[in-house]
């Protein structure tokens, strides 16, 4: 059995013994020690709760000559012809990747690497104090799990998560844990400034104007997702994270040197290599609603850690506030046409989250739901 905080949880190499997940499953969320427990402990193998049916298939990934495109967007301010360059590399990079990685976007390299510790510290706090945050109540200021989609998805995920909304109103300072509480304010005060600039930039790409999707309040809400993926014993038998459409207008990721995205481009999963100072946007599954399918928001996974260290990322969600709004979305009337009419019915983004949170990482997309 593998043990963690006394409590016995059935190996991946007892594949054909009786097994109770929905016991194990509650058991192993009790502890709240999470996966870091887990490796804490010293498992050698991982137990069947995460166990993956489905093999890895790394060498999907070994398409050289596909690359996501990088985007550098200096001058973007100041030079209307380079802006107008660097909208037709975002509108091509979203029509057909739906991610780009992002360079000299004006995020300080000092941030990124202060936040990426500051992550890093909380996950290697003593246990009896991570507990603390430890909750099942999406609603809490501060939410620290492991797995969202525990009691529901297929397998769990080989990572630890916390969670905090940014905006549109702040945090108290108390809510947050003291070893990472500043420089998640930091962060996201300059994340959020991003985030505007490239809604603007997203929305000329549409032949819009540069304020459209701000005022559909597209980067209302920005929520801090970060994640902690711990060195794997068998890391070809389960997954750091399932593949997935983010349910957001955007996702902007941050990723330390230890790699492992890979997003799915011609049926292949192709590397998103860590580009040092570079941050990785995204398009999210709401962002494809109300383009109407002109932008895509690609499938995406992240390979269960074989490194020696850990693994840290932090993803900016942007979507709307954590509270319910009566405010709907449907495809841009102005994008629409007797020849591309409106392929989604309009829904409002609480009830795209329930249905994505409900259905968890299974591996299926959660926009097909809501599809006409």
């Amino acid at each position: 059995m593998v043990a963690v905080d006394k409590v016995s949880l059935t190996p991946v190499s007892k594949l054909d013994d009786a097994f109770d997940r929905a016991s194990e499953l509650k058991a192993f969320d009790e502890t709240k020690a999470g996966v870091k427990g887990l490796v804490d402990a010293g498992v050698v193998e991982i137990p069947r709760i995460f166990y993956r049916p489905t093999k890895i298939d790394d060498s999907s990934s070994v398409e050289t000559h596909l690359g996501v495109p990088v985007v550098d967007l200096e001058d973007v301010d100041k030079d209307p012809f380079k802006r107008r360059e660097i909208v037709d590399k975002i509108r091509e990079a979203s029509e057909t990747w739906g991610f780009f990685q992002a360079v000299n976007h004006g995020v300080p390299a000092r941030l990124q690497e202060e936040v990426i510790n500051g992550v890093r510290r909380f996950y290697e706090l003593d246990s009896e104090v991570k507990k603390q945050y430890y909750t099942r109540e999406t609603t809490a200021p501060f939410v620290y799990n492991c797995n969202f989609d525990l009691f529901s998805a297929p397998a769990a995920n080989w990572r630890d998560t916390f969670f905090t909304f940014m905006a549109p109103v702040s945090p108290r300072r108390q809510d947050l844990p003291e070893v990472c509480r500043d420089i998640l304010v930091d962060y996201s005060k300059e994340i959020a400034k991003l985030g505007e600039l490239v809604f603007e930039l997203l929305s000329e790409a549409l032949g819009l104007k540069s304020t459209h999707l701000l005022d559909l309040d597209c980067n209302e809400g920005l929520a801090l997702v970060c994640h902690y993926y711990p060195p794997c014993p068998q890391p070809e038998l389960t997954i750091g994270a399932t593949e997935h459409s983010d349910d957001t207008f955007i996702t902007v990721l941050l990723q330390d040197h230890i790699g492992g995205l890979q997003v799915l481009q011609h049926n292949k999963w192709v590397d998103i290599p860590p580009v040092p100072g570079a941050l990785v946007v995204n398009v999210g599954s709401l962002l494809q609603l109300v383009t109407n399918d002109r932008f895509v928001s690609s499938e995406h996974r992240v390979l269960a850690n074989s490194e020696g260290c850990p693994r840290v990322s932090v993803a900016s969600f942007f979507t709307t506030g954590p509270l319910p709004t009566s405010k709907r979305y449907r495809p841009i009337e102005e994008l629409l046409s007797e020849e591309n009419r409106a392929k989604y019915r309009e829904i409002t983004v609480r009830e795209y989250n329930l249905y994505f949170a409900e259905k968890g990482l299974d591996g299926t997309s959660a926009l097909s739901h809501f599809r006409l």
